[in-house]
């Protein structure tokens, strides 16, 4: 066997592993999900009956409260993603210029939440957040407010947990952007009289922009199917597509729905994953070529 034999080999060995991965966790399931969906609701186990009908898609596409659960959650996610990104970019950027010593600290207390349960964290800001939690309680001892403040099941409260959840996965992939800027290419910007705006303008952001993206993508798709802050967080003006996919599947027992649920919600991340990822390959090229 040639070299070039060989490298061709180990590179269909590498390709062929995340494409099995793909291929048994992300197109199998989503083609159970697309067969189940055009199915027929039956009163059975499983309650859905093979067929080819469009009933499940008609019935979200006709009432108007899959509409708002849709337009809630890609909102939402999306303000919470922007929130993400001005939270998280400066102490990316704090993180990646800080000394080698006190970077694996930083680091450490970004992922430190993971150490704990998820729902637990989230039932910790229920207990701040409710009318009798720490938070009112400080803010009436100090006299700010003259009753307790309605800060849970509404969309503040929805965006707080969303926020606190997914902004250690904005901050990763923004620290290594930034931490492999050349500082040499910031210190000639300085040296030929750039400004600090300038300077993060012209050269910190746009080298960073990959980071930025993924960043993004990272918050906004789990974001927007997300299931359990809307429902412990959140209230009856906050209806979010993973409350409704859960009461359709485990509530009403109507799979074919719920799968036309997560079938459209797919395709309508489709359009917002695209754009970034379209601004994501001009960025890469643009970096390589610099």
């Amino acid at each position: 066997m040639t070299v070039r034999e060989n490298c061709d080999w180990f590179r269909a060995a590498v390709l062929g592993v995340p494409s099995v991965w793909l291929g048994l966790f992300v197109v199998a399931p989503f083609a159970v999900a697309l067969t189940i969906s055009l199915s027929y609701p039956v009163d059975a186990r499983p309650p859905f009956a093979p067929g080819l009908t469009l009933d499940s898609y008609r019935l979200i596409a006709n009432d108007s409260l899959y509409a708002e659960a849709y337009w809630n959650s890609v909102r939402i996610a999306a303000a919470s993603s922007a929130i993400c990104l001005l939270i998280g970019y400066p102490m990316a950027y704090a993180i990646a210029r800080a000394s080698a010593t006190w970077r694996g600290v930083l680091l450490a207390l970004v992922i430190l939440p993971f150490w704990t349960s998820f729902l637990i964290r989230v039932y910790a800001w229920m207990a701040l957040l409710r009318p009798t939690g720490l938070i009112n309680a400080v803010l009436l001892w100090l006299g700010l407010v003259d009753e307790p403040l309605v800060l849970i099941n509404n969309a503040f409260a929805v965006h707080l947990g969303i926020v606190y959840g997914y902004l250690p996965f904005m901050i990763l992939p923004l620290y290594i952007s930034l931490e492999k800027i050349d500082r040499s290419l910031i210190e000639a910007a300085v040296d030929l009289g750039a400004g600090p705006w300038r300077t993060f303008l012209s050269i910190t952001l746009p080298l960073s922009l990959p980071g930025v993206i993924a960043g993004l993508l990272l918050v906004f798709i789990p974001a927007a199917g997300e299931f359990v802050i809307p429902d412990l967080l959140g209230g009856p003006d906050t209806p979010m597509i993973g409350r409704i996919l859960w009461s359709e599947f485990f509530g009403n027992r109507d799979w074919p729905a719920a799968a036309a649920i997560s079938v459209a919600l797919v395709l309508l991340l489709v359009v917002p994953i695209g754009i970034l990822q379209h601004m994501l390959v001009p960025a890469d090229k643009s970096r390589a070529r610099g």
